[in-house]
């Protein structure tokens, strides 16, 4: 009988674990145990928060240790776990202000320990405003620098530092981006990674710089030890007022090191599509685990904000003894550059020739409504098919247009295996004010079904 369910990690998937469990089973004790002094926050929201579209920090927490006390779920801040011992269904924690250590144990172990920043082995790194963006206190040191500053480095290419970036140009700040690949962006195609790069710079001009196929190689600090310089292996050297690393994350899961658990790709957490891991009473949500992608029907690691909430009440219904399956991810992912939507689903063409697929693509350059409506906006979609079954396997979408909707409609279409000429013909609803009389991603398997049928 389950008496005791213990939740490691305080983000979004150990809280969200928590709260639906209690809604499910209000007999069992629940003990949330987070390193962090705040939990169940938006860290997505963050570049917002530096931009000052959102005020205040705490309209970015979702909920306050207060308010889970009045669900009669326990939170412990500040306390770190160490170690988990299956075999004896413990584990050992540190209270991080009074370095005391000590042990719980548990029926049910839940690990929602996330994803920690990857911080690049360069010179200088531990100087002073170089940052990098995973937490609310993060966000303030951020905002509060930028306050004071002129001019700011970002490390890496990926939504993070495009959402930063953003956040920096509105409120005045030179920015240079550097990335150590040839493009931006790394999981689009080439090609639709140069647009991208050619909007950024060509929406601030003289604003904002990137550097691609650069590595940094020294930070270089004043006598405060604050950093000044960023030096590049190519001799390049760009004057700072601080840095933000935007390098990646990578899973939390160090310390589960000899405790038995199975784990994937990049020493993420495998778990089974109820949220199990490899032992029986230990489960695993959020960026620590890994995901199994239904295009490539591979293991594969993408941490996602909505990917931990939903795994989070999954495994929250299984452990309260319902049944719930998550099934896997398509590797949908959003953002925007001021009015320009950034978007892909499933996987790209290049991914596609590498995993053994026979991809064709088609672009297609259209307006989001009809021509002769004024407030029609230009976008640009990339539609992957697969020669051989003939079903889609992703979308690229960018523009001022509505993308988000051409993506939305693909998405069902994915995961039904729809053959490309059922797709192109689908009823889609139409008038001026929403699309061309013939959608635009209907348009582009109409052009791939032609190329197939030559």
């Amino acid at each position: 009988m389950i008496e005791k369910v213990v939740v490691i990690g305080g983000g979004a998937a150990g809280p969200k674990t928590a709260a639906k469990l209690r809604r499910e089973r209000h007999d069992i004790q629940i003990d949330l145990y987070t390193q962090e002094d705040i939990i169940s926050y938006s860290a997505c929201g963050l570049p917002y928060f530096i931009e000052d579209i959102i005020q205040k920090p705490e309209t970015l927490i979702i909920r306050t240790p207060e308010d889970f006390q009045k669900q009669n779920i326990n939170i412990h801040t500040k306390q770190k776990c160490l170690k988990v011992n299956p075999e004896e269904q413990t584990v050992l924690i540190e209270d991080i202000e009074t370095k005391n250590i000590y042990e719980v144990h548990y029926n049910i172990l839940v690990i929602a320990t996330g994803a920690n920043p990857v911080i690049p082995e360069i010179s200088g790194v531990h100087l002073k405003n170089i940052y990098t963006l995973r937490t609310v206190s993060d966000g303030i040191k951020i905002k509060q620098k930028m306050q004071n500053s002129k001019r700011a480095v970002l490390i890496g290419g990926g939504y993070i530092s495009i959402e930063v970036m953003e956040a920096l140009v509105k409120n005045g700040i030179q920015v240079t981006l550097i990335e150590k690949n040839k493009q931006i962006l790394k999981m689009f195609d080439e090609d639709f990674a140069q647009k991208i790069t050619d909007y950024i710079i060509g929406r601030n001009p003289g604003q904002v710089n990137i550097l691609t196929n650069e590595n940094v190689t020294y930070f270089e600090g004043n006598n405060k030890g604050e950093v000044t310089k960023v030096i590049t292996a190519n001799g390049k050297i760009i004057d700072t007022d601080f840095v933000v690393i935007g390098a990646g994350v990578r899973p939390n899961t160090d310390f589960l090191e000899g405790s038995g658990l199975k784990f994937s790709v990049k020493n993420s957490l495998r778990v089974d599509n109820t949220m199990r891991t490899s032992n029986h009473n230990i489960y695993a949500v959020g960026d620590c685990t890994d995901n199994y992608n239904l295009v490539t029907n591979r293991r594969t690691w993408i941490p996602m904000g909505s990917t931990a909430n939903k795994e989070g009440r999954c495994a929250a219904i299984n452990i309260a003894g319902d049944n719930c399956l998550f099934e896997g991810i398509l590797n949908s992912t959003i953002t925007k550059y001021f009015d320009y939507t950034i978007s892909i689903i499933g996987i790209s063409y290049k991914e596609a020739i590498s995993l053994g697929f026979q991809p064709e693509y088609a672009i297609v350059t259209k307006q989001d409504k009809a021509g002769y409506m004024p407030d029609n906006e230009p976008m640009t979609l990339k539609l992957i098919a697969d020669k051989n079954t003939r079903t889609i396997l992703g979308l690229q979408g960018i523009g001022e247009g509505d993308v988000n909707q051409r993506i939305n409609t693909v998405i069902p279409a994915i995961l039904g295996k729809i053959k490309l000429e059922s797709f192109m013909n689908i009823d889609l609803p139409y008038s001026p004010p929403y699309s061309p009389a013939i959608d635009p991603v209907l348009n582009a398997a109409q052009i791939i079904y032609q190329k197939i049928n030559v």
